[in-house]
């Protein structure tokens, strides 16, 4: 009877960071962090300034009062330019994921799918075209010995 060597903790992690998933999430994760970044300052300057066109530049500012004296911290405030600031952030990063990611991979994605099917489309023509071709060699060499026989 012989027993299977169970893996070490340490290989097993090692195949745990070597999974292709794993790799992706990190390289996800950094870019996710480097793009908000990139968000921010585009809502910070140009988002804001635009709202502020109409109101304040800090969507920080609007709120609504649900007591009857909001003044400073006191009374029950709704921050709803925070909900509405963060909202824009959201679909801002949303918006350019999917057309500057997404989009173009799917794009990508199918064209490669397309060259895959019509190369195998060519090799099973290739392959159709080979098997008549054979079938009619066969057919040439039986009439062959058909017509060879017949003289003797």
């Amino acid at each position: 009877m012989s027993k299977k060597k169970e893996p070490s903790i340490l290989q097993g992690f090692k195949a745990f960071l070597m999974r292709g998933n794993v790799v992706d999430l990190a390289v996800a994760v950094v870019i996710g962090a480097a793009f908000t970044n990139i968000v921010n300052a585009v809502v910070k300057g140009i988002i804001n300034p635009v709202v502020g066109a109409i109101g304040t530049k800090n969507l920080d500012h609007y709120s609504s009062c649900l007591s009857s004296s909001c003044k400073g911290e006191q009374g029950i405030q709704i921050l709803w330019g925070s909900v509405l600031g963060a909202t824009l952030s959201f679909v801002i990063t949303a918006a350019v994921v999917y057309f500057l990611m997404v989009l173009p991979m799917a794009k990508y994605l199918a064209r490669q799918e397309a060259r895959r099917k019509a190369k195998e489309g060519t090799q099973e023509i290739i392959e159709v075209t080979e098997l008549e071709v054979l079938k009619e060699i066969r057919d040439a060499l039986v009439a062959q010995r058909g017509s060879g026989h017949d003289r003797q």
